[in-house]
């Protein structure tokens, strides 16, 4: 995990904070995932939804990542465990990948920690962001 401020709207961070809170939504997750997200949320500078600059990875975005070791793309949309899916690219904010993206900017370089050890990704690019877009509400 870095030690890098990482931006997220009142919206995601309330929402957020209101899912750590409640464990039987979470009864599949490992207490490290949590942890995980407890952290960042503890790490962000949160500011109103129509502040957020439109390059940062919010809930309900979509990105386009890369990896800096072998140059494989991956496009990812951002949800809440509820509406992931990972066959149609939707990635919940409790894996690990999902929590590492949380906040990042395009061009942003962040470590995923995976079984084989370390991937260093590139947020290459926020192809979509709800408030870009003026949705302040998802």
């Amino acid at each position: 995990m870095s030690k890098r401020v990482i931006c997220i709207t009142e919206n995601d961070a309330r929402r957020l904070r209101e899912l750590i809170n409640n464990p039987g939504a979470l009864e599949h997750r490992a207490p490290e995932c949590l942890e995980s997200l407890k952290y960042e949320l503890a790490r962000a500078q949160v500011v109103a939804p129509e502040e957020i600059p439109p390059d940062v990875v919010t809930m309900n975005s979509t990105v386009h990542l890369v990896d800096m070791k072998t140059g494989e793309d991956e496009t990812y949309t951002l949800v809440f465990p509820a509406d992931a899916d990972i066959s149609q690219g939707r990635i919940s904010v409790l894996a690990p990948i999902g929590t590492a993206i949380l906040g990042y900017r395009a061009g942003d370089i962040f470590a995923w920690i995976v079984p084989e050890g370390e991937r260093h990704l590139q947020v290459k690019e926020v192809i979509y962001q709800p408030e870009a877009s003026g949705n302040y509400h998802l």
